[in-house]
């Protein structure tokens, strides 16, 4: 893997975390940011053959007749494919492709394909979020253990990522607005394609994201963001519920969770919704911290900065996203419908996170695939404790401009083993997210979690 030469340094000095901060980028590297490198730290150039297009400001305006609350529709809609990867021709793209997109070609060779479109770096945020992360770039750090973060608020905290701890911190803390509430589906497909919806209600409160946020803020309080979330249907379910208080610093004070049971009609302390326990009416088929590609405490694994490479990857997948199209289309038998997904060629951090041999996890490695325009993590290949390939995640990502900000509006997670798969954040028959939702420190309490539950 080709790696350029900010990351050849960054490779032999700081190629697995190690237990102390890492030391700050150079005042002379600060300065490319806008220049030689976008405002988030990927490359403002083109690729050698021009299949990657020089980075323009990404999706700046409103479509016409669009307003906060509406679907997003596509931009790129009357495109084609360039050209179609099925199982037959999969080897020839095999340097552009994970060893998970392999092995779905071949676990499912008939209807598996990838529809591969023009690319169009579409990321983009506001300019204050462009401002934060220059601020960020010559100050933030990881603190002892790179377990939590000092001296970063609002924008990316490492632009130029010089570990792959750092890489997994952007993710995490990326921005996708500030108040954000949802309505999604989750759908965990039998082998043949027949499932039980199970509805959610998402309300998300993204203090490190929040304008004007200074890290002194951050660091006096320790949060990073609530989240609450309850399930709305089936009946079997409906009522339970989840809160968590995610903290900056985590050997501080770790993750903070409470759950409502409705049998029991009580909250009770959650420490253990974290790492591999199971999620949510997930039935087995992921892990808690699958959930947004990978959240929570980073400190059972090694993380290494394997490179940057150029990768087919879901992208601008605003027909999957499309209020015209139902659950019934999408949902299939092993995999989702595949004519509603858009792949573009992206260049990528590949970060690989080992289990450290003093710590537990059903998920002995996990490599992370990961887009330099957003942060957000486009795929994830895991494997189990023998060293075998086990799930496959993607996130299906669009720039929701009306914030602006590139998130995922669908995440898939394959098991292999099973034959299964799992969609989560399945929107197109319910209202689109609110961006503007407003929510105070007492709407994520225990309190407020009961009265959630009850509802």
């Amino acid at each position: 893997m080709k790696l350029t030469k900010t990351l050849i340094a960054s490779v032999v000095c700081f190629g697995f975390a190690s237990s102390a901060t890492m030391a700050k980028v150079p005042a002379e590297d600060v300065a490319k940011l806008g220049t030689s490198l976008t405002p988030m730290g990927s490359e403002m150039s083109a690729n050698a053959d021009g299949s990657i297009p020089a980075w323009d400001g990404g999706i700046k305006e409103l479509p016409s007749g669009f307003k906060s609350g509406d679907f997003h529709p596509d931009p790129y809609a009357d495109e084609k494919p360039l050209f179609t990867i099925t199982a037959s021709n999969a080897q020839e793209y095999k340097d552009k492709l994970t060893p998970g997109q392999l092995a779905l070609f071949a676990a499912y060779p008939q209807t598996f394909k990838m529809n591969i479109y023009p690319t169009h770096r579409s990321a983009s945020y506001p300019e204050h979020v462009y401002e934060a992360t220059r601020a960020n770039a010559a100050r933030s750090e990881l603190v002892e253990g790179g377990n939590g973060l000092k001296q970063a608020a609002v924008g990316f905290p490492f632009p130029i990522p010089q570990n792959g701890l750092e890489v997994i911190w952007n993710h995490i803390v990326r921005y996708r607005g500030e108040t954000v509430t949802r309505d999604t589906g989750q759908a965990a497909p039998q082998r043949d394609g027949s499932y039980t919806m199970v509805k959610f209600r998402d309300e998300l409160d993204q203090l490190y994201n929040k304008k004007g946020t200074k890290p002194e803020d951050l660091e006096k309080n320790n949060m990073l963001f609530y989240f609450k979330q309850w399930v709305i249907s089936p009946a079997r379910l409906a009522g339970t519920a989840l809160l968590v208080h995610e903290t900056l610093d985590q050997i501080k004070k770790p993750r903070q969770a409470w759950t409502y049971n409705t049998g029991q009609r009580r909250v009770r302390r959650a420490p253990n919704v974290a790492y591999d326990a199971p999620g949510t009416a997930a039935d087995g088929l992921r892990t808690t911290d699958d959930f947004d590609m990978y959240n929570g405490a980073p400190n059972r694994y090694d993380w290494k900065l394997i490179g940057k490479k150029e990768m087919y990857i879901p992208y601008n997948t605003y027909k999957l996203h499309s209020n015209s199209v139902t659950y019934d289309e999408i949902i299939q038998a092993g995999h989702i419908n595949q004519d509603l997904v858009r792949y573009e060629l992206h260049r990528v951090w590949v970060v690989e996170a080992n289990l450290k041999s003093d710590t537990r996890h059903q998920y002995k490695k996990r490599v992370f695939y990961i887009d330099e325009d957003s942060w957000q993590i486009a795929v994830t290949d895991i494997y189990d404790t023998q060293d075998e390939l086990w799930r496959v995640g993607f996130a299906h990502a669009i720039n929701y401009y009306d914030v602006p900000t590139l998130w995922s509006t669908l995440e898939v997670f394959h098991d292999l083993k099973s034959g299964r798969y799992l969609a989560i954040g399945l929107d197109n028959e319910d209202a689109m997210y609110d961006f503007n939702a407003k929510r105070t420190k007492k709407d994520f309490t225990p309190a407020a979690l009961r009265r959630a539950g009850r509802r």
